[in-house]
């Protein structure tokens, strides 16, 4: 359920914002998106012509974007494991259920 709600809160920022995903690897969602293009009829480009697909079967950029993802990814979780949670104010009052004031 926490991963539901962490996947939603996620895509409403997204939405909200307008915003694309920041830690996103720009070559493999390109590939992806050209695949799903391809398999939904969009017609083939073959020539010289390389389009930003491409750049997923240049292993070092490949490599590099992997990199960048698993630095990321180090950083969220010393991000994570420094985080405490916060007190209740002082003078807040317990929430009351069934109770009318």
């Amino acid at each position: 359920m926490a991963v539901a709600r962490k996947l939603t809160v996620l895509c409403w920022h997204l939405l909200t914002k307008s915003e694309d995903y920041l830690w996103a690897r720009p070559a493999l969602v390109a590939t992806k998106t050209r695949a799903m293009q391809l398999q939904a009829g969009h017609p083939q480009q073959k020539g010289s012509r390389r389009g930003p697909a491409y750049a997923y079967n240049i292993k070092a950029l490949r490599d590099r974007e992997m990199a960048i993802a698993a630095q990321a990814e180090r950083t969220y979780e010393h991000f994570v494991a420094q985080w405490k949670p916060r007190r209740p104010k002082t003078g807040a009052r317990a929430p009351q259920f069934g109770k009318t004031q």
